[in-house]
């Protein structure tokens, strides 16, 4: 891997999870996550973004395909929460210890309640942010959920 390791890859490491790390130069312009379908050749149901909102005043982490959008209603629900809306950028980066486009669910800083939409298990691996544009991590869906203790939930909606 090129420069620097991250908080995402320093937790696979230590944690012996099996992972496969794909760089890509990062241009800006389009959204983070098209921008790595298109540039890595994936499907877009296969790469997920990390999204965090604010389920009844707490920060709360949604992890769906980048085809999709987030389903707020069902990220609070997945939380036993009543009312959620998209945190402020910068609270989200605060909370996380990540710039957008870059957050990834591996690694945060503080330790965000984490649900990733249902459609992961449909898929041998996937692909999230490894902590910085331009680098994602390539790893198994139960992986992915048993190393943030996610939970898993139906929280995405297409088209």
């Amino acid at each position: 891997m090129a420069g620097r390791g991250t908080p995402a890859t320093a937790l696979l490491t230590r944690r012996r999870v099996a992972h496969t790390l794909h760089s890509y130069e990062h241009e800006g312009g389009a959204a983070y996550g098209q921008e790595a379908v298109d540039a890595l050749g994936l499907e877009a149901g296969r790469v997920f973004k990390t999204l965090v909102a604010e389920v009844d005043g707490s920060l709360t982490v949604g992890v769906v395909p980048v085809d999709a959008t987030l389903d707020l209603k069902a990220l609070a629900a997945a939380v036993g929460g009543k009312r959620a809306r998209m945190a402020e950028v910068a609270d989200a980066e605060r909370a996380t210890g990540y710039v957008a486009g870059g957050i990834s669910p591996l690694g945060q800083k503080k330790r965000l309640p984490i649900v990733v939409d249902a459609s992961a298990a449909g898929w041998e691996t996937v692909f999230c942010s490894a902590g910085r544009r331009g680098l994602e991590v390539e790893l198994a869906p139960a992986d992915l959920v048993a190393v943030t203790d996610a939970r898993t939930a139906p929280i995405a909606v297409r088209g």
